[in-house]
């Protein structure tokens, strides 16, 4: 398993990801007003850019299905078809984010997948399916992201 962290400070983001949109959602996810629901929405918008820049497609965003959501679907450069959990944390006091996705959150996903798979409109050309979590942690002025592939 390769883990990617990356650790972005408020006076340093723009040298690791560029753009106007990258500098309003991290702003957006340093707000200590937001509410659980604004901060995981960011966080899932963070993690979705930081694919992005990194060559990865983005084919679907808060996909709903009978089974849960799908927080983001992406195509990785190679041609493998992901489905990423993201969770977004303010701290690690009850647990590191990735720790949420737990075995009933990967069994929906999992069926969740496979709603989405079949879906006539997604249906393309790819090189197999991994699962990923992205874990943010939003404190002291900095996001922390940490990228785990093929987490389950």
């Amino acid at each position: 398993m390769n883990i990617c962290i990356d650790t972005i400070h408020t006076d340093d983001h723009h040298m690791s990801m560029r753009g106007d949109e990258v500098t309003y959602v991290t702003h957006q996810l340093l707000d200590p007003t937001l509410n659980p629901k604004q901060l995981g929405a960011y966080g899932e918008q963070y993690a979705a850019m930081w694919l992005q820049r990194r060559g990865y497609r983005i084919l679907d965003r808060n996909w709903q299905t009978r089974y849960g959501e799908i927080d983001v679907v992406a195509m990785s450069p190679e041609g493998t078809l992901l489905f990423v959990e993201v969770k977004t944390r303010r701290s690690a006091l009850y647990g590191v984010p990735q720790e949420a996705v737990t075995s009933h959150k990967r069994l929906r996903l999992r069926r969740a997948s496979v709603q989405w798979l079949l879906a006539p409109e997604h249906r393309i050309a790819h090189n197999g399916v991994r699962f990923d979590v992205i874990a943010i942690i939003v404190r002291d002025g900095r996001v922390q992201l940490r990228y785990i592939p093929e987490a389950f």
